[in-house]
């Protein structure tokens, strides 16, 4: 399936619903530190619900240390600094949908990494900043499980 990773994240809530969006997908969520909360953070558990057992999730402690986890082919990041939509892409499964802290999003030394494949933005009306990052990554990971069908969905 798809890889998620949130680079710094920073608002509770975000990464617990990604964390139900995950589960209720099959993707994993990978979350490089540092963590703008505590995994055990309330805001965090009830956004989840009762999906953490259900869900794929690991820290790593920085950048580097994720790469040599995950081991990428293929990394898209997600930036509203993007010229190519996210929906030209053909994803693959293993692909990583990569998205910055909210509410910076990814930096230019990030953006610069040499994993990432390709930036990438989901197209909104002008003068509009940006997503809510678990909103962003919901719309990400829904349209590469639709372009393989919805694998495994009931």
């Amino acid at each position: 399936m798809f890889r998620v990773l949130f680079y710094s994240p920073r608002i509770a809530p975000n990464t617990g619903n990604a964390i139900r969006m995950v589960a209720a997908t099959g993707c994993e969520l990978h979350l490089v530190e540092p963590l703008g909360f505590e995994l055990t953070d309330s805001k965090l558990r009830r956004a989840g619900l009762d999906y953490h057992d259900l869900a794929s999730v690991t820290v790593h402690r920085d950048l580097a240390a994720a790469w040599q986890a995950i081991a990428p082919e293929r990394v898209y990041a997600f930036t509203s600094h993007a010229r190519r939509s996210f929906a030209d892409i053909g994803y693959r499964p293993g692909d990583v949908l990569m998205f910055g802290p909210e509410p910076t999003g990814l930096d230019e030394p990030t953006l610069a990494d040499p994993h990432i494949t390709e930036q990438v933005r989901i197209p909104m009306l002008p003068s509009r900043r940006s997503l809510n990052l678990s909103n962003a990554a919901a719309v990400a990971v829904y349209e590469a499980w639709r372009q393989h069908g919805f694998r495994g969905a009931v």
